[in-house]
């Protein structure tokens, strides 16, 4: 096993400290972490992609919440006006990700129960400790999908890097792999940014599991021609029916899936949830800059004057989906009964 990267959040320091960000925008190629000490330059990194995925997201705006309150020293009675200004310049930064609303509004029910610095920092520690424990735990819950031999395929990176633990979707591959099941994996690359090729390949080389990667359209037919076992991606929002947003490209492998009788599984933790929004098609889709795409390493691919969609993700149907492994069990359908049997007390 390789070493590791650093830690893709980590706070340093006590209430005065300040957060720690791996730069993501920079890898594979250059490790970079950033000292962040404003509320500003977290939502900068958060809108640039420094910090990404649904459950880190959720911790870096927690901590930046922190920031935001610390840098402003609003007086006792107006702490919690302050913090609910602060967090809506937060949530405004990425509107797909469903944790980073999750983790603000935990902080701030924290405030009601006591409106000071101190006790919005320790929520923000505790919303942190808590993602770790719900990696490790969609980890044991789905290692057993993943038999000896099997290959599986997964789409963007919902690893280490996406959360402050072992991941999502790439959970349940580090703890089998751990258990001594030997398997491989083909990760899509992810266009135009490259999650899946930059980091997803990167984590998996690492930790020593074989991994290949994919252009985004080749999946279909592998997985036509019976060279994938199972596809595991991750999610940045849910809705209570099992409608699920991922990157942009998930919804034609859980097409393909169906078709070929491949299983397809979402991996998340039940904060993904969101159970105010009935299906999928209540979800905000974030679209992105359409740079991203008619541009490569700063120079220009696509003909001059010809502009780009750039959706960052799809939605797909509950129907396509095998099951959720979630931080309390593999949830199977129907699935509004048993995400409303899943809710954890208090998310």
């Amino acid at each position: 096993m390789t070493d590791r990267l650093p830690d893709t959040v980590a706070w340093r320091g006590e209430l005065e400290g300040h957060l720690e960000l791996l730069d993501q925008t920079l890898l594979p190629h250059t490790v970079e972490v950033l000292q962040l000490r404003d509320v500003a330059a977290v939502i900068d990194a958060i809108r640039r992609l420094c910090v990404r995925g649904a459950p880190a997201i959720g911790v870096a705006a927690g901590y930046g919440l922190v920031l935001g309150v610390r840098e402003r020293r609003p007086l006792p009675n107006a702490l919690r006006d302050c913090a609910r200004e602060v967090a809506a310049l937060l949530l405004a930064a990425r509107p797909t990700a469903v944790n980073l609303q999750w983790a603000l509004d935990r902080c701030l029910a924290a405030l009601g129960e006591e409106p000071t610095l101190a006790r919005l920092f320790a929520e923000a520690c505790a919303i942190h400790a808590d993602e770790e424990a719900m990696s490790r735990s969609i980890g044991e819950h789905g290692k057993a999908l993943i038999r000896p031999g099997a290959t599986v395929l997964t789409h963007c990176n919902a690893g280490r890097l996406a959360t402050a633990g072992d991941g999502t979707a790439l959970a349940p591959m580090f703890a089998a792999w751990r258990d001594g099941v030997r398997f491989r994996v083909f990760a899509d690359e992810t266009r135009p940014l490259l999650q899946g090729a930059r980091l997803t390949a990167l984590e998996l080389h690492r930790e020593g599991i074989p991994v290949q990667l994919l252009a985004d359209g080749a999946g279909a037919g592998l997985i036509a021609r019976g060279e994938v076992s199972l596809v595991i991606v991750g999610a940045d929002r849910i809705a209570r029916n099992g409608d699920f947003a991922n990157k942009v490209g998930t919804y034609p492998l859980a097409l393909a899936c169906a078709a070929h009788r491949v299983p397809f599984y979402c991996a998340a933790p039940v904060s993904t949830f969101d159970m105010s929004l009935a299906n999928g098609r209540l979800i905000p889709i974030e679209e992105r800059d359409a740079t991203e795409l008619t541009t490569l390493a700063g120079r220009r691919i696509a003909p001059a004057g010809v502009g780009a969609r750039n959706p960052a993700f799809d939605v797909t149907p509950h129907g396509l989906v095998t099951g959720f492994v979630t931080d309390v069990g593999v949830l199977q359908p129907p699935f509004d009964a048993a995400v409303k049997r899943s809710r954890v007390p208090g998310r």
